[in-house]
């Protein structure tokens, strides 16, 4: 598949502001799952890009913008050609949990193994991770179990948090965004001792209008596996990728930091449009 992704995001000051540090995680990345053919980033008021791999190897474009401004506007143009993978059978066992520690020191599983600012794994969630998997013994179906817990007890509403709300938080009241989705699996799976990493992209389906968040679990022998607990299912060619972390906070789109006024209005917009 090839798409085409525009993505907008507008902020408008009540008063003009100043001395603005921007880093912007927008530029996808290419692998055997996608081909990014042109990316386009375009700042107002314009401004000097420059880029640079992050530890997480996101490419990350950075500016700043020093003098006063009533509005800030970051707007990239993305062309990419997905790739589809075969994926991970359903029924595969391929490798079992008591080998976990076997693998842990591969593709830099510690980092993804670790509490962050919206992931947790105390033992109520190391708990409830044991009553998802229901005495499943290999990885991968461990995983797969973790979804579908995930997906099943979760209901999914725009409204009911924000971009800063912990797993705990949705935990407790049992409903949440994609990116509440694929924080709480995180923290399941981390209590499990499965790495696992937060990603961001997009899911080019005919309503898309923002980005969207999965998981990918490392399964010893295989390598990393993206889930989609939101939708209970493997990532495929509808899926673009564009950052990984060990949580939102290590992809944020748009991030950064200025002085003056704390009133503002954000708007952001996405437009998928399918090529063939």
């Amino acid at each position: 598949m090839k798409f085409e992704v525009l993505h907008r995001t507008h902020y408008a000051y009540a008063s003009p502001v100043r001395e603005s540090f921007n880093e912007v995680r927008l530029q996808a990345i290419s692998n055997e799952a996608q081909t990014v053919e042109s990316f386009l980033l375009k700042i107002l008021p314009p401004t000097r890009l420059r880029h640079f791999k992050d530890f997480y190897a996101n490419c990350v474009h950075h500016f700043e913008i020093h003098e006063p401004h009533s509005m800030l506007s970051v707007e990239s143009l993305l062309r990419v050609v997905t790739h589809p993978l075969a994926p991970l059978p359903l029924d595969a066992t391929p490798w079992a949990m008591n080998r976990l520690n076997e693998s842990l020191d591969a593709e830099r599983c510690y980092e993804y193994l670790q509490p962050t600012r919206f992931v947790d794994f105390s033992p109520e969630i190391w708990r409830l991770a044991i009553d998802a998997i229901a005495g499943q013994t290999d990885v991968w179906q461990c995983a797969l179990s973790i979804m579908h817990f995930v997906h099943t007890n979760l209901s999914y509403d725009s409204a009911s948090t924000t971009v800063h709300t912990h797993m705990r938080d949705v935990i407790a009241q049992r409903r949440g965004v994609c990116q509440d989705f694929a924080h709480v699996m995180l923290g399941m799976c981390r209590s499990l001792k499965i790495p696992a990493l937060y990603v961001s992209g997009y899911l080019a389906t005919e309503t898309a209008s923002a980005t969207h968040a999965w998981v990918e679990v490392f399964i010893p022998g295989i390598g990393w596996r993206g889930l989609d607990p939101t939708h209970n299912r493997q990532p495929d060619e509808m899926y673009v990728k564009i950052a990984v972390g060990r949580d939102y906070a290590d992809v944020t789109p748009v991030s950064g930091t200025y002085k003056g006024t704390l009133e503002r209005k954000m708007t952001v917009e996405v437009q998928i449009k399918t090529l063939w």
